[in-house]
């Protein structure tokens, strides 16, 4: 049994998104993307953008990244669209997740709203074998 978290991890905007998206690849969300905004706004440093093949995936995959954040001892400071499983917003301050239902997420380009952002590469952070299928 785990014990219980009293104490918040403390953890860079970086290190916090990259716990974000080990947890949303290893739920197999599909087109993983970081972005840096921290030169285009003031309320965030990082964007998360992912996406699930269908609603329950979706939710699957918001609450394994809540999960894997309560555990460290942080707590979103909103939620959005969890319910819908359509477009699931986590408000973690200095980093925001978004986790789409593929249709949903071309409708909204939020990659292309935000194409002055520097791109992240993840390839070096993520656990996935070679030859597994996503």
């Amino acid at each position: 049994m785990k014990e219980p978290v009293n104490k918040k991890v403390k953890m860079s905007p970086l290190e916090k998104a990259l716990s974000c998206i080990r947890e949303a690849d290893d739920r197999k969300a599909m087109d993983l993307v970081l972005l840096d905004v921290s030169k285009l706004t003031s309320f965030a440093d990082y964007f998360i953008i992912c996406s699930g093949r269908s609603s329950r995936q979706v939710q699957g995959i918001a609450d394994a990244v809540r999960s894997k954040l309560r555990d460290l001892g942080i707590r979103p400071y909103g939620v959005e669209g969890e319910r819908e499983g359509q477009w699931v917003l986590l408000d973690y301050g200095d980093v925001i997740m978004h986790i789409f239902y593929e249709p949903v997420r071309a409708f909204y380009d939020l990659e292309s709203l935000w194409s002055d952002a520097q791109v992240v590469s993840l390839e070096a952070h993520l656990t996935r074998r070679a030859g597994e299928t996503s």
